[in-house]
């Protein structure tokens, strides 16, 4: 007997509605290298959230190694008793720590659960990826996009030095910048990993005039004399005013702390894309057909008060399109 349409129609929202409970059962774990309130993880945990949009129950671990890296083992063997308590349908593992630490000696080929990586700065033949059961999203930075937007400001700037907390991210990072030095508009002098705040102002310091522009990456985690960690966002401040000159970064967050401009990645790119992988890997296409990606999404993004400041007048074709910010207060 042929269906009619009104039927085929139910049916259709029945079976949909049923797969959306599936879904919605399924539990997912996300790992994070770092701490629940360091900004990259907020972007990343935002856009895993919309692009699941509740169709799954998930579950946060941090493993907080920005700030105490000596525990990273420890809090990996944590994240794996929490994998063995929820059996979960699907896991996201967020930046190099936690594919180093958690999924390359608890989950990489000895586990059916489907693994999907974010954040990683690192080849990923580093870490054996692509594996039968791991695959995901690499991030990279938008270098030579950030020097030509700073050089849209300073069309002097022909050379560059990097600040970053020091730490295995900032091995991995300094690997990508020799790799990428033939395509860059501009000279890489120096590049600083920096575990003290009184380090990172002495740096930016013996910096001025040595170097015309300084990027400034993550410096979650650095602490002071006593052992204290400064707040990002005051150290970042101080950085940019000890430097004196101008500066660029990769994140949102650190232009917002006083660089001067970027042309920034996205947490939210690496958060989405990598919800996208697992939901397919859950719904039954294989691992081995989600290739390993990259991130390509780029804003540029001007901080209007750190311009001033240098009593910079740009051109206004470098404006078009920018996200323009002010220097949020430090604590």
């Amino acid at each position: 007997m042929p269906l009619t349409r009104g039927l085929v129609i139910c049916l259709s929202v029945l079976l949909l509605c049923l797969a959306g409970q599936a879904l919605a059962a399924d539990k997912v774990l996300v790992v994070f290298s770092y701490e629940e309130d360091f900004p990259w993880d907020v972007e990343i945990r935002e856009g895993i959230e919309a692009t699941f949009k509740g169709q799954a129950e998930l579950h946060y671990y941090y493993m907080d190694t920005k700030v105490n890296l000596a525990t990273g083992a420890q809090k990996a063997a944590g994240a794996f008793a929490l994998y063995q308590a929820l059996q979960p349908a699907g896991v996201i593992a967020a930046d190099d720590n936690a594919q180093a630490m958690f999924v390359v000696p608890y989950l990489r080929d000895k586990v059916e659960t489907p693994v999907i990586f974010c954040g990683v700065n690192a080849a990923p033949e580093r870490y054996g990826y692509p594996s039968r059961n791991v695959t995901g999203i690499l991030e990279r930075f938008h270098l030579e996009e950030t020097i030509a937007f700073s050089r849209q400001f300073s069309p002097q700037i022909k050379t560059f030095a990097f600040l970053i907390k020091q730490g295995p991210v900032a091995e991995l990072i300094q690997k990508q910048l020799a790799a990428d030095a033939g395509n860059l508009s501009a000279e890489l002098v120096a590049f600083h990993p920096v575990s003290r705040s009184a380090e990172a102002l002495a740096v930016a310091a013996g910096l001025r005039g040595k170097a015309d522009l300084l990027l400034i990456e993550s410096l979650q985690g650095v602490v002071d004399d006593r052992g204290r960690t400064i707040p990002e966002k005051r150290l970042v401040a101080q950085v940019v005013d000890v430097f004196a000159g101008p500066t660029a970064a990769t994140n949102a967050y650190t232009v917002r702390y006083g660089a001067l401009n970027a042309v920034i990645k996205s947490g939210r790119e690496q958060g989405s894309v990598a919800a996208q992988m697992l939901r397919k890997a859950m719904q039954g296409t294989p691992v081995a057909e989600l290739p390993v990606t990259r991130n390509y999404q780029g804003k540029r993004m001007l901080n209007l008060g750190s311009m001033q400041k240098l009593g910079i007048s740009p051109p206004a074709m470098a404006l078009r399109g920018a996200e323009l910010v002010f220097t949020e207060k430090s604590n």
